[in-house]
């Protein structure tokens, strides 16, 4: 399974921000449930305004119960 390039795209942009500083952890309201959400986010400035650009959320509980790892492919 390769990763798409938009992926490695946010990836660099979200690992330029942690170098420079420029992340932030918020609390968001999930948009479908409601439930509170901690979201991952950069932040960038349009003039004197802050821009928060979310690229995912925390997981809840143990993330190792959350995920799968990927299957090896037969190539």
């Amino acid at each position: 399974m390769s990763i798409p390039d938009h992926a490695q795209a946010n990836f660099q942009t979200l690992l330029r921000a942690a170098e420079n500083g420029d992340l932030a952890l918020m609390e968001c309201a999930d948009a479908l449930t409601g439930e509170t959400r901690y979201v991952i986010c950069a932040v960038g400035r349009e003039g004197s305004d802050f821009l928060f650009t979310p690229f995912g959320h925390l997981a809840d509980g143990n993330p190792y119960e959350a995920y799968d790892p990927p299957l090896e492919s037969s190539s």
